[in-house]
């Protein structure tokens, strides 16, 4: 098997990652990086980029985002809006302690990169409770 090659398309999206440590969507990268890489060019490169490891893919419902792969650590959560769709990354002790105890008695290992909790973000609950007031 061929070693994969690196292009200028692919080190312009990895920097893109590197410099900005937060969840992309390919569209958002896409829309991003619009003079730098066309959008088909950024969906092939984000899947090269996953499977070398560099980058780490999180599938949430129906889509997908990426972030830069060191950035990542195992030991954080994610929660999701459901009326805006924001990925929020969430690093927390009471969380991981909460992995700790499934771990310890119902003997089952939880990928907390992969765990998602749904609810509403303060930014949405703050202006549904405006237009309550209105």
């Amino acid at each position: 098997m061929k070693a994969p090659y690196n292009t200028k398309q692919k080190s312009v999206i990895l920097e893109f990652l590197k410099e900005n440590n937060r969840h992309y969507t390919a569209r958002e990268l896409a829309d991003s990086l619009k003079d730098k890489a066309s959008t088909a060019t950024i969906y092939r490169q984000l899947e090269s980029l996953v499977e070398s490891g560099l980058v780490r893919k999180f599938i949430t419902g129906d889509s997908a985002c990426y972030q830069y792969g060191e950035i990542c650590e195992e030991s954080h959560f994610h929660l999701k809006c459901t009326k805006c769709d924001t990925l929020y990354h969430v690093d927390c002790s009471f969380l991981s302690e909460l992995s700790g105890h499934i771990k310890c008695h119902h003997n089952f290992t939880v990928d907390n990169s992969r765990t998602v909790m749904y609810g509403i973000c303060e930014k949405c609950s703050a202006s549904s409770r405006l237009g309550e007031n209105l």
